[in-house]
Parts: structure tokens; sequence; C-alpha cells
């Protein structure tokens, strides 16, 4: 079994060994989430079916997770159903979407046992059929001791509701054991949400060009670099998620400071004094 610590850099495609000989490894983000956008639009755009697209786009979760455990990328965190999906979507798809995770999980552990990935998920998966939370326990414990990437889905997941659900456990800690409102900080949220166990991320890639977040991670991607595609969920491959990292790897991520190249210079104190009279 290969450890967290051992990318298969070898594995990767020629193509995905040329993006990749352009990466610092040592700069690798820790923690990349993705929305996954245009199942639908891809499946339209040739004239199918829109559960063609699904099916192609889990195809594409298979593909870029491996790819991104060879590199011995920590924590990838896909956006794959939420709570908007469950309401506004029509019955027939979400119960085929449903029927899609429950096949994926049973036809991809081993590739996930293969690669050293585990799986772990967030969201209000409480509320999905039964079946499909048995077949999800069952890939989460079949994985749990490998030591590699760990996939993420987020399902039947949505922002607010997290930080609702926060929010209820918090209170629920401050009765019990009588803590002081005055003396709460972003740390007693943070240990609260859904990602309490992992970093945030680092990179939030959008895929299919839309300029939106849809009520994903909105805690967690604070400092976030975000990037976007035009390239449709069911065409993103492993070779993509190394472009997107490439493209994190060129900015300067300054978390509310100043960066190099600013033209801002420290100011001599006693010259501001002078200046304001």
């Amino acid at each position: 079994m290969y450890s967290s610590g051992t990318p298969r850099i070898h594995e990767l495609s020629p193509e995905e060994l040329s993006v990749y000989a352009m990466l610092k490894p040592e700069s690798l983000p820790q923690h990349v989430a993705i929305i996954m956008d245009g199942n639908g639009r891809w499946a339209g755009r040739r004239s199918l079916k829109r559960f063609l697209g699904h099916q192609q786009g889990a195809k594409s979760v298979q593909l870029v997770t491996e790819t991104a455990s060879r590199i011995g990328l920590p924590w990838l965190t896909l956006y794959a159903f939420s709570l908007e999906n469950k309401l506004r979507r029509p019955r027939a798809e979400v119960n085929f979407l449903m029927r899609l995770l429950k096949t994926y999980l049973e036809n991809n552990v081993q590739r996930m046992m293969d690669n050293n990935v585990r799986i772990r998920y967030i969201g209000r998966t409480h509320d999905l059929p039964a079946e499909v939370q048995d077949r999800m326990r069952w890939a989460e414990e079949t994985t749990s001791r490998n030591t590699g990437t760990t996939l993420t889905l987020a399902l039947n997941y949505g922002a607010r509701s997290e930080l609702v659900d926060a929010l209820r456990g918090l209170v629920a800690e401050m009765r019990t054991k009588h803590l002081n409102p005055e003396r709460l900080t972003e740390e007693d949220i943070h240990r609260h949400l859904y990602t309490a166990h992992m970093p945030d991320p680092d990179l939030l890639i959008r895929t299919s060009g839309e300029m939106r977040v849809s009520n994903f991670l909105l805690w967690q991607i604070a400092y976030a670099e975000i990037y976007v595609t035009d390239r449709l969920w069911p065409d993103f491959r492993g070779i993509h998620l190394l472009e997107a990292i490439a493209a994190f790897q060129r900015r300067e991520r300054r978390f509310g400071g100043i960066g190099e190249g600013c033209g801002e210079v420290e100011e001599d104190p006693e010259r501001i004094r002078i200046a304001a009279g």
C-alpha cells in the first residue's frame, strides 16, 4: 500500500507529465474543491438524454480522483449533489442520480483501494435513500485505512444548511458546557462544521464557465483561489486538474495582507505625523 507521502508520478499519462513538470511539487495545494457543473449541457449539446451526461460526469470523478492520488494531493472535495438538486430537479432525475451514486460506489471501491483513496461525505446524508446510505457506509468503511487522497463527496449539501447545523451544534454545546457567548471564536464555529476534520480549500475549481459558488463551502473558501474553466465537467480530466494547479501556483496568496509588487512601501511614522500637521 502506498503512503500518503508517496506520489506515483510514473503513473501519469505523457500529457499529464508535461503539465506536472511545470509544477512545484512542494507547493501543491493541500485541498482542492470542485464544483462539477455542466453534465446536462454536455448531453444537450450532443442531443443526448441528461442521464448520459451524469454517467459521463461520474467517469470524470473517477479519472480526476486517480490523477489526484498519483500526485499526492491530500484532500479532494467534489460537489456531487446539492440540497437544491433534491428540491428542484425532476423526481425521475433525482432517483437516477441516487442510483448512479450507488452504482459508482459499487463499481469503483476496488479502484479506490488500488489508488490508496479513502472516501468520505459531507451534507445531510441522513436524508438520502436507505439503500444509498448503506452503500456509502460500506465504501467508507472499506477504504477507511487507506492513507492517500481523501475524496469527499458533498451529498445533499448546502453551505447555508451546514452553517445552520453548525450553529445548532454550537448552541447545544453552549447549553451543556455553560459557555460564555462573549468568548466564542471562529474556531468554535469551525469545530461544528461538516469539514472540521479537514483543512480549508486552497483552490476552488468551477467547470462550465459559470461565475458563482452555488452555496458551496461558503465559510471554508474565504481565502481560496478560484479557477473557472469553460470546460464542462464530463470533459474534465486529470490533465485539467493539473492545469488548474499550475494556475494556482502562479498566483500570490495574500490572505488580506499586502503582496509583493503592489508598489506600496512601509511609511516612516514620523513623516506621517508631520504630513498630518
